[in-house]
């Protein structure tokens, strides 16, 4: 709230300009490392003050005190503002503060010397001119865009006392409101907490000037007139903070005479109305005037000689809040670079009451209230502009965090994975969401839960969600597993997309001359033909070095226009996130509007598209496009590889994945964080969450905390992907892996029934039966063994069912010692939550601190046979592979593309270790059966399907679709687990 300076300073303004239409400005000024600039040589505006003062001296009144160094106050202060921006700047060289000024009016006298003051301490100016006649909606739309812009830290306002409204004040966030005028600034100023708040720099600059001038505060009577809002209680908390009695009076109020007999000090608010006698002011009253507009003449040099043996001290003020003012835009942007490094959690954790018998998972969901998602948020150490809303309980997380972190040390890196399940799913995400929940809520180590997002097919058809269980999940589970943020829906359309481009293409060329074809994708509009950015790559990958579309010969018009996709090549399909097995082979084109171009297709299901493994894997959004991109889609007639960049979509592709890229941002039970993001198939991709989710995740927990995130399936599948995939992408070291075992999965591995979605347990596993746990813990033992293969310690949790009893427990937590595991632990989450992980949290801090010795399994430049070799026979104990014809062919073809030098991603059943789902334990000299390859090249991967993979699932006879209502008064979900 900047006040006009006063007469002193007159002749630094600019000449009188014409008279013109209302200027609308925003002008930044960008403060020199010189001296005074347009003020006078190299002692600048304070040079010039030297000047008036000693010009003026001769009008004061003989009784009266000399004023105090006024200069050397305001040099003390931005000498000060100048030192403290120094030392930021050593560590932060690009950060340079910037106060904005809105101005609705024609004075430029304040923009001249807020400019030299804040050139003098080294910070930029915003100066936003609007015209005089503004209105509260337009200053308050000026202070909502500079709220939002993180190079401004500092916003005062320069407008009529008119416009001061309660509505323009608290529009300002307070953070940036240096001049202290927002409710909460002057909240915390009145409870004490000025330490955590910005003060008026007018009312500091009273105080500062009177004890400057020796005088003591303690039990003086002070009389505040003329003074409103902010800067009448500013005054009045600070004077009585001094021990002062403060009054305070407007100017016309009957008993101002004797008010100010009474007073030993007099600090003028607003200008003296000219009915007011200054006689009135007794001989001896330090008077201070910090009068919005000093150059009234109603009081200072131009009024006529008072005698006093105090103050008067007009200008000192002006002067002095403006310096005060540049102080507190150097202290917002010290609090700002503060936000912006990492800082201590100070989570709330919420309490638990968890009942016997466990309610069913949506019961207890609903049974906890979870926090607000941006409490949350401030919470982890995330800024307000760092997170997207989406309802009250989840957010998306910027990739901007990962710049500000960039410096912060990485967290540990806890990966969970599994013995081969049975078809039930033997608990991992319920055991991730439990060791968080002890880590974090029990023991008090920061910690992040990083799971994929479930796709809609299993949880309306036979598996259910994959929000964990009992008191380890993910709330509210009804929004984690219906629809989230919407980010399953996004690769829907990128990829239905890309797949319209394909047969649209191929129609086009079979149906049009090279000539209609290029025009057509070089049309000429309102008289100009220009080639698009992407079009233009594409010439040039063609080696075509020209840019007019009218220079082009018949043969590079050929050449560019014509892709010649092969349609037997096709290998991109359309997606649906629904389990429908009538769309595994369909027949596309048969209407007569296609011409004949007809072709057998397939859906997959959403999740099995190579866009989620993009997704998955990708790093930052140009790594994402980039990686789009180079998608293969088919080959051309020629064997050569046609990608999603020859096609032209590459830009569509990622403005539809702009928002899905992003983390998203949700709790456990028990208020710890979590990241839901991306769900890639875990047999035909890597079954991951996403790199960025774990990245992001590592810098909010700090060099002390935990990331632990899950891998799909068993370990010889999710596991062994996330450490020769997810790793070489991600450039992350595990230091831990957690094991999952159960006794009932261990009793199937040890020859019990089979077990069936849908049906019950039979007695085997209902009941103690040690001899086939102790046959079942090979698969645990093999598992383990393939985990030590990585060098990684493995700490196995055995998720205890309540019909496990303590024989089994025990029997199986000294086997998986003796084959090699840091600890096997019992784990109780799934019915107490976090305080029944506990064990199995001081277990992975322990093996954690023994350090990792990872190192990958293969080489990726080895032949792509032998990469598949390797992983057969060292992980799945295979004596060997086998490869069909076709398999053999599309190696070839690979590797003559260049993609030889790429990862594996086996696609293999997760229900056994070999290709058979029925061979249970650990079978032995089998021949693996290769029967076709595919490559995601976008993605980044190889990946050979072992015997006959399906990419699009089927409904069971009794879906669980059947289950789930909504209750249409309460539009509560109903029936979802």
């Amino acid at each position: 709230m900047s006040a006009r300076l006063p007469l002193l300073v007159r002749g630094l303004r600019r000449p009188p300009q014409p008279p013109g239409p209302p200027r609308r400005l925003r002008v930044p000024c960008r403060a020199s490392s010189g001296g005074g600039g347009g003020c006078g040589g190299g002692e600048g505006l304070l040079g010039q003050q030297r000047l008036r003062d000693t010009q003026a001296g001769s009008s004061r009144g003989q009784g009266s005190q000399a004023p105090p160094a006024r200069d050397s106050i305001v040099r003390e202060v931005i000498q000060n503002s100048k030192e403290v921006l120094s030392l930021l700047q050593e560590k932060n060289p690009a950060f340079k503060p910037v106060l904005a000024i809105i101005q609705a009016g024609d004075d430029n006298l304040m923009q001249e010397i807020n400019q030299n003051l804040a050139e003098e301490a080294g910070l930029n100016i915003t100066h936003i001119c609007l015209p005089p006649d503004s209105g509260e909606d337009e200053i308050i739309d000026e202070i909502l865009k500079i709220n939002e812009d993180t190079r401004v830290h500092g916003l005062a306002l320069q407008i009529s006392e008119s416009s001061f409204s309660n509505k323009v004040l608290n529009a300002l966030k307070p953070e940036k409101d240096v001049d202290g005028v927002t409710d909460i600034n002057l909240g915390k100023l009145v409870r004490g907490d000025a330490h955590e708040c910005f003060v008026s720099p007018v009312a500091r600059a009273v105080i500062e000037l009177l004890e400057k001038s020796g005088v003591n505060l303690d039990g003086k009577k002070i009389l505040v007139i003329g003074a409103h809002g902010s800067l009448e209680a500013a005054l009045q908390c600070l004077f009585q903070r001094k021990g002062s009695m403060t009054m305070s009076s407007q100017w016309k109020t009957p008993q101002l005479q004797s008010k100010l007999q009474e007073a030993d000090i007099v600090v003028l608010g607003s200008p003296k109305p000219e009915e007011i006698p200054l006689s009135w002011i007794q001989p001896g009253t330090t008077v201070l005037n910090c009068s919005h507009d000093f150059l009234s003449g109603k009081l200072g040099c131009g009024s006529p000689v008072v005698h006093f043996s105090g103050l008067i001290a007009d200008n000192d003020v002006s002067l002095l809040a403006a310096a005060l003012r540049i102080q507190n835009v150097v202290s917002s942007g010290r609090r700002w670079l503060r936000e912006q490094q990492y800082s201590r959690w100070r989570l709330h954790c919420l309490k638990l009451q968890p009942l016997s018998p466990v309610p069913s998972d949506i019961e207890i969901s609903r049974a906890q209230t979870p926090k607000a998602v941006d409490v949350l948020a401030k919470e982890i150490g995330l800024l307000p502009d760092e997170i997207e809303i989406y309802g009250k309980s989840k957010a998306k997380v910027r990739l901007s965090l990962l710049e500000r972190l960039k410096d912060q040390a990485d967290g540990k890196y806890v990966l969970v994975a599994g013995i081969t399940p049975t078809p039930l799913g033997e608990g991992k995400s319920t055991v991730t969401i439990g060791l968080v929940q002890a880590l974090t809520a029990h023991l008090n180590v920061n910690s992040f839960a990083c799971l994929r997002q479930p796709s809609q097919g299993p949880t309306f058809g036979v598996k259910g969600g994959a929000a964990g269980g009992g008191y380890a999940q993910v709330i509210p589970m009804e929004e984690f597993n219906l629809h989230l943020t919407g980010d399953i829906h996004a690769i829907t359309a990128a990829n239905n997309l890309l797949a319209a481009a394909i047969d649209t293409r191929i129609l086009h060329e079979n149906t049009q001359t090279d000539k209609a074809l290029y025009n057509r994708l070089v049309p000429s509009v309102n008289g100009v033909r220009e080639f698009s950015k992407i079009q233009l790559a594409r010439l040039k990958r063609l080696g075509i070095n020209k840019t007019d579309p009218n220079t082009l010969t018949e043969e590079e018009m050929r050449k560019f226009a014509r892709l010649d996709i092969d349609p037997s090549t096709v290998t991109w399909q359309r997606v649906l996130d629904t389990n429908d097995r009538f769309l595994r082979k369909i027949t596309i084109g048969q209407a007569n509007t296609e011409k004949g171009y007809s072709r057998q297709a397939q859906f997959d299901i959403a999740v099995a598209s190579e866009i989620m493994a993009v997704l998955a894997l990708t790093d930052s959004l140009t790594d994402m496009k980039e990686r789009l991109g180079r998608m293969v889609v088919a080959s051309d007639k020629s064997g050569q590889p046609v990608t999603a960049e020859d096609l032209g979509v590459t830009g569509a592709l990622t403005v539809l994945m702009k928002d899905a890229i992003k983390p998203n941002l949700m709790q456990t039970l028990e208020g710890t964080p979590v990241f839901v993001h991306a769900g890639p198939f875990a047999n035909i991709a890597h079954g991951n969450s996403s790199v960025l989710a774990d990245k992001i995740a590592l810098k909010l927990v700090g060099e002390e905390g935990f990331v632990v995130t899950e891998a799909g399936f068993g370990a010889d599948i999710g596991m062994e992907k996330f450490f020769n995939i997810k790793c070489r992408a991600s450039g992350l070291v595990p230091n831990v892996v957690v094991l999952v075992a159960t006794v009932r999965a261990l009793k199937m591995h040890g020859g019990g029934p089979s077990v069936t979605a849908g049906i019950p347990l039979k007695r085997e596993y209902t009941e103690e039966n040690i001899p086939l746990v102790a046959d079942g813990c090979c698969n645990l033992q093999k598992q383990i063994q393939i985990t030590q293969l990585f060098g990684v310690p493995v700490v196995v949790a055995l998720n205890v069912f309540k019909t496990d009893t303590r024989a089994e427990i025990d029997l199986v937590c000294e086997l998986a010692k003796r084959a090699g595991a840091f600890d096997a632990v019992p784990c109780y989450h799934w019915s107490v939550g976090g305080k029944g992980s506990v064990d199995l949290a001081r277990a992975v801090r322990e093996a954690a601190s023994e350090g990792s010795r990872f190192q990958f399994l293969y080489d990726v430049q080895l032949p792509i046979v032998e990469k598949i070799r390797t992983i057969a026979q060292a992980v799945y104990g295979a004596k060997d592979i086998e490869l069909s014809p076709e398999a053999q062919a599309k190696i070839e073809r690979y590797t003559l593309q260049g993609f030889g030098n790429l990862p594996i991603c086996m696609a293999k059943t997760h229900l056994s270790l070999s290709h058979q789902p029925d061979k249970k334990g650990v079978p032995k000299d089998f021949i693996l059966p290769i029967s076709d390859v595919r490559a995601s090249i976008g993605a980044g991967f190889i990946y050979p399907l072992v015997g006959t993979m399906s990419t699009m699932p089927g409904l069971p006879t009794r879906p669980c679709f059947y289950d789930i209502d909504l209750d249409t008064e309460t539009e509560q979900v109903k029936g979802l687990f």
